[in-house]
């Protein structure tokens, strides 16, 4: 950061009101102006929030009273939205994004999925010093890619608070597939109550917001349907490991409103469309906490691209998007009628909803709401492992006087299949002996390794997760994601680095390798321009959004060398996944889950290449 990068403002909202003329603040959105991709009709309807067009853009940053569902709230603004704006850039631009911090706390600005200078990624205490109250950053850095992608704070909890927004970058060539006109969708999860609150909460009492436990009518019907030896059995199983098998969701439809472009499902957004054309649908899951499962009833949905990175068409009736992640959908309504894109949160306590019309003011059906799931032993990777729940967790802790040095030699699949259990119930075990183990884990193997773009034994790439039932529709699944084309670093990994997603869901910490990120020594460290493979266990009940910074993560899931580009990978309970990355951007790098109030907990590294 220079000198030149910061501007100390103290200014009063009435002044920067007053010279936002000078300053460009809110340009697009507080003339109605819009690009011509965006108002084919000469409606702004692509995004409701507004649209800033790039290279140049100013962002003023606020909190302010903007009701939300009808109600008075106190979101975090943007140039006087929450959401906030959409920043419009194109491929090969240099862009210059000035943000003006007028929080009475320091803020930031992260370009989610964007390749920077690791100076201009806005994570303050790794890459920058944060913005402080009544200054303007100017970030500053050239677009060398395309695609969907969106921005968020990484300060605090502030991403809770509406501090988000999307951020199309257009091609600056023919993309390989045709659309006629596009929406962006951005997702988000909103409470009333102050985030802190919230992390208290989950905090106090493990469950606090899962208002959908089972019940004796629940029991019955378990009985009814497996026999009473089993139901007992599993209900044995999750009576010993402290844990609900409704704990989809740490946080759910209980405090949280599910919004779509800041609206809720009663004011119905509407997205406007003429019969006959091919609608482009940028959807982000821009929430805090939340997965969705978005479905269109009555069209077929096209996925096309995937974290802003084409791929091979995928027709799909529905698909499951993480939190962080993005999909890119084509759909083509033939009919002069309405149809509800309806997005179903994972632990189904609740949904976002928008009209997908040819005219303002029309709805459609909402579906049927599905009822929350119960996890199974596939969310514990016990394959033939149905007795674990009976198991001496406590005496796992000798675990960690095992000799390391011979873990090389260990069956990692077999291992992967103890992934799951939730540290809540191993309140012997000393995750300081785990952290040891997967140390010796990241040392480069000479032997044994899969090549390159080869599914790893324990990944489960061929299941949506918990909820889905395969045979109700065509749901999308990691598996069916293939680039258009290969990488260009087709080198085979130099060495493995293995990492477990941890956690105690009693005590509400998490972490990697058992160790939260206040108990780390160092950041991991990537050589520069080295080629390795990254492998993620999760040993824990819950899914987890695992975003790395700076650096593509290539998803080996069985394509070969078409093996897709990511830059968040969702991770489910048990499950093993892994990534070819090639370390090509040198500095400090954020890696961590992107829950936010896991990643606030503990669940959160440095990543650094030299």
């Amino acid at each position: 950061m220079t000198r030149s990068d910061i501007i100390t403002h103290p200014l009063s909202r009435r002044q920067v009101l007053k010279g936002s003329a000078a300053l460009g603040l809110g340009s697009a959105a507080a003339m109605g102006l819009s690009p011509a991709w965006a108002n084919p009709w000469g409606r702004t309807n692509v995004y409701s929030k507004g649209v800033e067009e790039g290279p140049n853009v100013s962002l003023a940053i606020r909190r302010e009273s903007i009701p939300i569902n009808g109600k008075e709230a106190r979101p975090i603004s943007l140039n006087g939205t929450s959401p906030g704006p959409l920043i419009r850039l194109k491929e090969g631009q240099d862009a210059v994004l000035r943000v003006t911090n007028l929080l009475d706390e320091p803020t930031s600005i992260h370009w989610h999925g964007l390749i920077l200078p690791p100076g201009m990624d806005g994570v303050p205490g790794v890459s920058f010093a944060g913005i402080e109250p009544g200054q303007t950053f100017t970030y500053r850095f050239p677009v060398r890619q395309n695609g969907t992608y969106w921005y968020h704070s990484h300060s605090g909890l502030q991403e809770q608070l509406g501090h988000a927004g999307p951020l199309i970058i257009d091609a600056a060539e023919r993309e390989p597939f045709r659309y006629d006109r596009e929406h962006v969708l951005l997702l988000t999860d909103w409470t009333f109550e102050e985030p802190m609150s919230v992390f208290r909460n989950l905090k106090t009492m493990e469950g606090y917001y899962n208002f959908q436990e089972r019940t004796i009518a629940d029991f019955f019907a378990d009985i009814r349907q497996n026999g009473f030896a089993q139901t007992a059995e599993m209900r044995s199983m999750w009576a010993k490991m402290r844990m609900s098998s409704r704990d989809i969701a740490d946080v759910t439809g209980s405090t949280y409103t599910y919004l779509l472009n800041g609206h809720s499902p009663e004011e119905n957004w509407n997205a406007l469309f003429k019969p006959g054309e091919r609608v482009r649908l940028r959807v982000i899951n821009g929430s805090a906490m939340s997965y969705f499962d978005v479905r269109i009833p009555g069209l077929k949905m096209t996925v096309v691209a995937a974290d802003g990175q084409p791929v091979q068409p995928v027709p799909v009736d529905e698909f499951r998007i993480g939190v962080a992640e993005t999909y890119d959908v084509v759909v083509a309504p033939e009919d002069d009628q309405a149809y509800t894109i309806f997005a179903e949160s994972m632990d189904r306590s609740g949904y976002a909803r928008a009209t997908l019309a040819p005219r303002e003011g029309m709805q459609a059906e909402i579906p049927k709401r599905r009822q929350i799931a119960d996890r199974g032993m596939e969310a514990m990777g016990a394959h033939g492992m149905g007795g674990m729940g009976g198991m001496d967790h406590s005496g796992m802790s000798n675990m960690q006087g095992m000799d390391n040095a011979n873990m090389e030699e260990m069956d990692h699949s077999s291992m992967s299949n103890m992934g799951g259990m939730d540290h809540s119930s191993m309140e012997g075990m000393d995750h300081s002996g785990m952290g040891g183990m997967a140390s010796e884990q990241r040392k480069t193997r000479e032997n044994g390794m899969l090549a390159a773009g080869e599914v790893q034994p324990g990944s489960r790439y061929g299941q949506a997760g918990i909820g889905i039932d395969p045979n109700e529709r065509r749901v999308l699944v990691y598996r069916d994601l293939k680039s258009f084309t290969p990488w260009p670093d087709r080198r085979e990994p130099g060495r493995e680095l293995e990492l477990h997603l941890t956690g105690n869901m009693e005590r509400y910490m998490w972490s990697f390798d058992g160790q939260k990120f206040s108990e780390v020594s160092g950041p991991i460290h990537f050589e520069k321009d080295e080629r390795l493979r990254l492998i993620l266990i999760n040993d824990t009940m819950m899914e987890h959004p695992i975003h790395l910074h700076g650096m593509w993560m290539e998803l080996e899931n069985g394509q070969g060398e078409l093996i897709p580009r990511k830059h968040t990978l969702n991770v489910k309970p048990g499950e093993r996944v892994s990534a070819l990355i090639t370390a090509d951007a040198e500095g400090s790098w954020a890696f961590h889950c992107h829950l936010l109030y896991h990643m606030d907990a503990g669940m959160f590294r440095v990543v650094q290449v030299s």
